[in-house]
C-alpha cells in the first residue's frame, strides 16, 4: 500500500482529499504546513508528496526543494489554483511531476496519483535490483573464510575504487566472472553496466562485431547498425572472460580501444569514444602464452595493470563446508519434498575433502544441486553422491606414488599423520568436529595429536 503526504494550510482540504484517496485504498498522512511536512518526511517513507503551491511561510516550491535534496526520484504533485499556473510550470523545471489545478474532480486526482504511484514503484523497484546487485556481488555471494580467499577479499577491495584495468586468471569453475561482478558492484561505477562477453563462444568475425558493433551492410544480414558491447558497457565495466582465446588481429584492435578509448564499427569509418573500465580473465597463465608466442606481450602488460589469482577449490578446502551450507541453502527453494534439507551427514562430508574437485567450485555447486533432488530424508548422504565422484574421492591416494621399499608401519604413520592435520584444517582445529570427520573419538585424537606434535 502507497503512503501519500497531503500539505495544504487550509485544515479541511487535507482530510477531504484522504478520504478520497483511501477510498482507492492509499494510506495517506497530512500536514498543514512545509514545515510540519518536512517533519513527517523525516520519520515516515511516502510515496508522493501532494501539495499545495501557496502556503503561508515556506510555500510549495521550498517544499518541493527541500524533497528534491532528500530524494531526487520522489514524485511531487503540485495543487494550484489559475492564478499560479506560472509557478507551477516553475515548479516542473525543479522536478514536480505534475501539478493540478484547484478546484478538480476527484476522479482526475486519482488518474493523477495512480500514474505517480507507478513511476516511482518502477523507482522503487530498479533501486531494489541495484541493491540486489551489490548485495551478491558484493562479496557476500563468494564464500570464504580460508586464508587464500581472504587474501583474495582484500585485493579486490582495493582493487574496486580504482579505475585500472583488471586481469583475473584461475581455473575453470572458480568464479572469475563472480569476482569480475564484486569488483563492479563495489566500485564507483556500480550504478552503470556491467557486460559481459565470452571471447571463446563466437568465431573471430562474429565477436568482432559482438565487441565493436557493425554499421548497415557492413557485410551480408547487417540489415541495420548494431552497437557492440563496448558502447553498450559505457560508463560502466566490460568483462572479457577467456581474453586468451582472442585472434591475433582482435588483440590488436582491443589494443588499440586500451591505448585510444576509441574505435570504428565493423564497415565504419568513424570513430566511437568509450568511457569503460575492462576486466579481463583467463584459465590460462598468460605470462606462458606470452613467451610461447599465442599473447601479444603489450597487450598482456596493458591487461595486467592489476592482477586477481582465483584460488582452485583444492587449495582451500576449508572452505568446502561452508560452500555445501551456501549451496543447500540455495536449491532448497526448487526442491519438491516437503522434508527440507538441514545438512550433510559425516561420511558424504568426509568424501567431499578427499575429492580432488577438477571442477572447482561450480562442479561442488552441481553435485550439491544434484543431491538436493535425489536425497530422500533430511541430510545429504553418500548414496545421494554421483557414483564417479565416489570413485574419485576414493582413488585420491594412490599406490604408485609410494615406493615399493617403503616401510608399512612408517606408511600408515604418514598418512595418518596427514589425514589428521587435514581433518584439523577443516575443522578449524575444532578437535570434536575433526574427531567426527576421522571416525575416531576425541581422546583418542588428543593422543596421535601429541604423538604427532601437532
Amino acid at each position: 500500500m502507497e503512503t501519500i503526504l497531503i500539505v495544504d494550510d487550509e485544515k479541511n482540504y487535507p482530510l477531504i482529499i484522504s478520504a478520497v484517496l483511501n477510498e482507492e485504498g492509499f494510506e495517506t498522512l497530512t500536514a498543514n504546513s512545509a514545515s510540519e511536512a518536512l517533519e513527517t518526511l523525516k520519520s515516515c517513507d511516502v510515496d508522493i508528496v501532494l501539495t499545495d503551491m501557496k502556503m503561508p511561510g515556506m510555500d510549495g516550491i521550498e517544499l518541493l526543494e527541500h524533497v528534491k535534496r532528500k530524494d531526487p526520484e520522489l514524485p511531487v504533485i503540485m495543487m494550484t489554483a489559475h492564478g499560479t499556473v506560472e509557478k507551477a510550470v516553475e515548479a516542473m523545471q525543479k522536478g514536480a511531476y505534475n501539478y493540478i489545478l484547484k478546484p478538480f474532480e476527484n476522479e482526475s486526482l486519482i488518474v493523477y496519483v495512480k500514474k505517480a504511484v507507478a513511476v516511482y514503484r518502477m523507482v522503487k523497484e530498479n533501486r531494489r535490483l541495484k541493491s540486489d546487485a551489490v548485495s551478491r556481488y558484493g562479496f557476500a555471494n563468494i564464500i570464504g573464510k580460508s586464508k587464500a580467499m581472504q587474501s583474495f577479499f582484500e585485493i579486490i577491495r582495493k582493487v574496486s575504487p580504482t579505475g585500472a584495468t583488471v586481469l583475473i586468471e584461475g581455473e575453470n569453475g572458480t568464479g572469475k566472472e563472480l569476482a569480475a561482478r564484486a569488483v563492479h558492484f563495489t566500485s564507483p561505477r556500480k550504478d552503470n553496466p556491467f557486460v559481459a562477453v565470452n571471447c571463446s563462444a563466437l568465431s573471430e568475425n562474429l565477436l568482432e562485431s559482438e565487441l565493436f558493433g557493425h554499421e548497415k551492410g557492413a557485410f551480408t544480414g547487417a540489415a541495420s547498425m548494431k552497437k557492440g558491447r563496448f558502447e553498450l558497457a559505457d560508463g560502466g565495466t566490460l568483462f572479457l572472460d577467456e581474453i586468451g582465446e582472442l585472434s591475433p588481429s582482435l588483440q590488436v584492435k582491443l589494443l588499440r580501444v586500451l591505448q585510444e578509448k576509441t574505435f570504428e564499427r565493423v564497415g565504419g569509418v568513424k570513430p566511437v569514444s568509450v568511457d569503460i573500465r575492462i576486466i579481463a580473465a583467463t584459465n590460462k597463465n598468460l605470462k606462458a602464452e606470452v613467451e610461447s608466442g599465442g599473447f601479444r606481450e603489450d597487450l598482456y602488460y596493458r591487461l595486467n595493470v592489476l592482477y586477481v589469482r582465483l584460488p582452485p577449490l583444492r587449495e582451500r578446502t576449508e572452505d568446502i563446508r561452508l560452500l555445501v551450507d551456501h549451496f543447500i541453502k540455495k536449491f532448497s527453494n526448487e526442491r519438491k519434498s516437503d522434508i527440507p534439507v538441514e545438512g550433510i551427514e559425516q561420511d558424504a562430508e568426509r568424501l567431499f575433502h578427499e575429492y580432488p574437485w577438477p571442477g572447482n567450485v561450480r562442479e561442488l555447486e552441481n553435485v550439491i544441486e544434484r543431491a538436493m533432488i535425489l536425497c530422500p530424508g533430511n541430510m545429504i548422504t553418500v548414496s545421494d553422491l554421483p557414483r564417479n565422484f565416489k570413485d574419485n574421492a576414493y582413488n585420491t591416494l594412490q599406490l604408485d606414488f609410494i615406493p615399493s621399499n617403503a616401510k608399512l608401519n612408517q606408511t600408515l604413520a604418514l598418512v595418518e599423520k596427514m589425514m589428521i592435520e587435514r581433518a584439523l584444517k577443516i575443522s578449524g582445529n575444532v578437535q570434536a568436529h575433526a574427531a567426527q570427520l576421522l571416525g575416531i573419538g576425541k581422546s583418542g585424537l588428543n593422543q596421535k595429536i601429541k604423538k604427532y606434535k601437532l
